[in-house]
């Protein structure tokens, strides 16, 4: 990621948008500040509902909000219509004109732009190159598979290189193996033309793939953003930690607090020195999470932090995953690497101790 001056990509000021009134009304966004730098690839995350495609459209222009204001490099948008954004969208249907050519539909925007022929050929020219469909832009649209189909709409979207390139969830359409691929290629398309991508999806796997940084929303609200390494590894509240990823929940008490770590006691008695989200916990009861790749099985209990049986082992190929119960009945999930030259030694019914490294524990937030 390439952060280009002062000046954000777009930010957004205490922006709302409020549908219908009364008891029928709803918050699809509420109060929502978040600024999106110039060069990175954003993305917005959350379940359907959450807000993401309603922040997305007034972006775009396709909606206005209710309340705040959103600037595009330092300048109010919120109320300009969609043909004066130096925006564009590639959306879940692609929008493509299926009686015109590959190369036709990447010129359309063009011609409409009014720039002459001579420039209108290099751009197609250049954006057929971008995204590696040279050898097709004689085809009907109609006569390219869907993830080619994904990659017009792109070029077609880059060609008048706008300064934002706004994406609505542009990969559910395509089955497992291509959206792989094409979660790889839309990074290196960012990465090339150097413009910012503001990304929605709902897929957690797709949104650690790609992203400089991710914002994950619920219920009208951004609750976090970060780099998908900290979102993962340092959520601040229960919902990110439960929606990206799996976790392990333990209720604990926090017996002292200092800048950024606290002291806690487990229901097992062991304590643990951890981090914590600056001034965001206080003494008392709280919950942690734990991720299951983070922690070891171990046969010495009494090295262990917390003890469990193993009530289930399941086995996916690239790892296993062993389910234990706790002595108070938590279910808790350890994750292993599977490895050839190592063979499974433990069996259901095992008394097992669970090794907790201090780091791989965080406080989160009430």
């Amino acid at each position: 990621m390439a952060l280009g001056g002062d000046v954000s990509a777009i930010e957004a000021h205490n922006v709302s948008r409020i549908f219908g009134s009364g008891e029928t009304r709803v918050a699809a966004l509420d109060d929502v500040s978040v600024s999106i730098h110039q060069n990175e690839f954003f993305t917005l995350l959350g379940p359907s509902g959450c807000g993401k495609t309603t922040l997305l459209r007034l972006i775009a222009g396709f909606d206005t909000p209710t309340s705040g204001t959103i600037l595009l490099e330092g300048s109010d948008i919120s109320l300009l219509p969609p043909y004066s954004r130096p925006v564009n969208t590639v959306f879940q249907s692609y929008a493509l004109f299926p009686h015109m050519t590959v190369a036709g539909n990447i010129s359309f925007g063009l011609e409409m732009l009014g720039q002459p022929q001579a420039e209108i050929d290099e751009t197609v020219g250049r954006m057929l190159q971008l995204v590696q469909m040279e050898a097709l832009r004689d085809r009907r649209i109609s006569e390219i598979s869907g993830g080619q189909q994904q990659r017009v709409a792109l070029a077609r979207a880059l060609a008048p290189h706008p300064r934002v390139l706004l994406l609505d969830e542009p990969l559910s359409a395509l089955d497992y193996k291509l959206r792989k691929e094409m979660q790889i290629e839309l990074k290196r398309l960012q990465h090339e033309t150097g413009i910012t991508f503001v990304f929605v999806t709902h897929d957690q796997e797709e949104a650690l793939t790609m992203s400089d940084r991710i914002a994950v929303m619920n219920q009208g609200k951004i609750l976090q953003v970060g780099p998908p390494r900290e979102i993962y590894n340092r959520p601040a509240e229960r919902f990110v930690a439960d929606f990206i990823g799996d976790s392990n929940f333990l209720s604990v008490d926090v017996t002292n607090v200092s800048k950024s770590s606290a002291r806690i006691t487990l229901r097992s008695g062991k304590t643990l020195i951890v981090t914590v989200p600056d001034g965001s916990v206080a003494k008392g009861p709280a919950t942690v999470v734990v991720r299951p790749e983070h922690v070891q099985l171990t046969k010495v209990k009494s090295k262990a932090v917390l003890t469990g049986k193993l009530k289930n082992i399941v086995y996916i190929g690239t790892d296993t995953q062993y389910h234990l119960q706790l002595a108070d009945e938590t279910p808790f999930v350890v994750r292993a690497q599977n490895r050839r030259d190592l063979e499974d030694s433990y069996q259901v019914g095992d008394e097992l101790g669970i090794a907790v490294s201090e780091n791989a524990v965080q406080v989160l937030r009430d």
